[in-house]
């Protein structure tokens, strides 16, 4: 690729600041690699540098109006531009990064009330109570920790039928305890 004279550089300049799309794709092709590269070595990510790059020519574009050619070269105004959209893009991870931190510092882990001894032994006696068949779903789903498919594959059933027995036992559990909690706090 040779040099563009200083006459072809300059009408190059013209067709952009009349409109001319042409000049745009011939401008990007020209300069969008020193406009990605310096994008990258500052933000160190690919999928940012290409923001970066493709943010910097639709403001170039968008603002090619106030673009004076007497005051900078294009690559230099191009540079100006690129380093806008760097520091937008550092301000936006320092913002997301705020916002992680104070999202994380606000919530706080509910810690699980610990089972006493007696509800451990109300929940495994009234499981015990169970048919066979809802008492082995619901054994598998939570002391094994398996998945409605996984139960439905284990067990040769539909998972429909799976669901149902789950729900039907909590509900049953549910009573239980509540029966149980009442008789607690009375």
């Amino acid at each position: 690729m040779t040099a563009p004279t200083d006459d072809e550089r300059d009408a190059l300049v013209a067709a952009f600041l009349s409109g001319d799309e042409t000049a745009l794709e011939s401008i990007y092709k020209r300069y969008s690699a020193l406009v990605y590269t310096v994008a990258y070595r500052s933000l160190g990510e690919v999928t940012e540098a290409e923001d970066v790059t493709q943010k910097v020519f639709v403001a170039a574009w968008t603002g090619r109006k106030n673009y004076q050619p007497a005051r900078a070269s294009l690559p230099a105004w191009l540079m100006g531009i690129t380093r806008n959209k760097i520091v937008d893009a550092h301000q936006a991870r320092s913002k997301q990064r705020r916002i992680r931190t104070e999202m994380a510092s606000q919530v706080e882990p509910a810690a699980p009330e610990p089972m006493d001894v007696a509800e451990r032994l109300i929940i495994a006696e009234e499981i015990a109570r169970l048919d066979k068949v809802p008492q082995e779903v619901l054994r598998l789903a939570f002391f094994e920790d398996l998945t409605h498919a996984q139960i439905a594959e284990r067990l040769q059933m539909p998972p429909g039928t799976v669901k149902s027995h789950i729900r039907r036992s909590l509900i049953k559990l549910k009573r239980r305890m509540e029966v149980f909690t009442d008789a607690y706090e009375s």
